[in-house]
């Protein structure tokens, strides 16, 4: 099976109100049990701001260390899922299912395959 990155994508003040956040997170558990049920869970997280974020650059050999974001955007990732589906078409659907639970907007990436393995 691939394995998936179902990042969740917002600005840092999330427009939503005190009581659907809270619902948010409830449905966010829930969606989760139902990955873990389904044996598609490998790990998630939900992230800090990106303001707390730490950028590590090498420049000619040394390293420099800059306060984040590393990219100039009005979004940025706040959280993910990585998942195992057999398919594309599956992932799709966890991430719709991701996107309803946390009033987000959900990108999927495929994991490149190991050559290795």
């Amino acid at each position: 099976m691939t394995q998936y990155l179902l990042s969740v994508h917002h600005a840092d003040e999330v427009p939503l109100s005190e009581e659907d956040m809270r619902q948010s997170f409830k449905d966010v558990d829930a969606f989760n049990d139902e990955l873990r049920a389904d044996g598609a869970w490998v790990f998630a997280g939900g992230l800090h701001p990106s303001s707390a974020a730490t950028v590590v650059r090498i420049k000619d050999g040394v390293v420099l260390t800059t306060d984040g974001p590393y990219a100039e955007t009005k979004e940025q990732m706040g959280g993910f899922w990585i998942i195992e589906a057999p398919d594309l078409d599956t992932a799709l659907d966890y991430a719709a299912r991701g996107a309803r639970a946390c009033r987000l907007p959900v990108e999927v990436r495929p994991f490149q395959e190991d050559p290795g393995a």
